[in-house]
């Protein structure tokens, strides 16, 4: 029998609220008996990643500038999945206003928790295949301002071999979708 770990809750306060987080700051006790305070959790909306492949098997990415890092990186298409909006939906959502491009083909791939030991949100990724560009390009955000790019197959497994894809929670799923589409076997 596994033993129970989960903590319980004893009080809760926001120390800063804003429209793309929240901190919350929370008493905790741990199975033992034992107190923690503040145990800080980030509160942040779940978002949605797309592996776009298309119909002549590249994969699509967006290059974009990441001020935190300061760095151009290259990344999944996605963003922010929307209040009532399915995470598919907003996959096809966010395919079509960052790329241009839309699918008829898009399934689930997996979801993951990006950071479990402060962040409370979900990521979810799709794999799109015989993507098509669309008529109505891109619509992007406001502060949106990235580039859409094309690799192949041989190109994407070197960039990851390369270390070139620097989003971390991206990583995994870009693998999951290779060897889903055949591209990365095991021996």
């Amino acid at each position: 029998m596994e033993r129970d770990l989960r903590w319980k809750k004893l009080s809760s306060e926001y120390v800063f609220r804003d429209r793309w987080l929240q901190l919350r700051a929370d008493s905790c006790e741990f199975p033992d008996g034992r107190i923690i305070e503040p145990y800080y959790t980030v509160e942040l909306p779940d978002w949605c990643n797309s592996i776009i492949v298309t119909q002549e098997e590249r994969i699509i990415l967006v290059r974009q500038y990441r001020y935190p890092v300061d760095q151009t990186t290259f990344e999944l298409p996605g963003g922010v999945i929307e209040k009532n909006e399915q995470p598919i939906d907003a996959a096809k959502r966010e395919m079509e206003e960052e790329t241009g491009y839309t699918s008829d083909e898009i399934e689930f791939l997996l979801q993951v928790a990006p950071n479990p030991a402060i962040n409370n949100n979900t990521a979810y990724f799709f794999l799109a295949r015989n993507a098509y560009p669309i008529a109505n390009s891109k619509n992007m955000d406001e502060y949106e301002d990235i580039d859409v790019v094309s690799f192949s197959k041989e190109e994407i497994w070197q960039m990851l071999k390369e270390n070139k894809i620097q989003h971390g929670v991206q990583v995994g799923p870009l693998y999951e979708a290779l060897v889903k589409l055949g591209w990365l076997q095991f021996t």
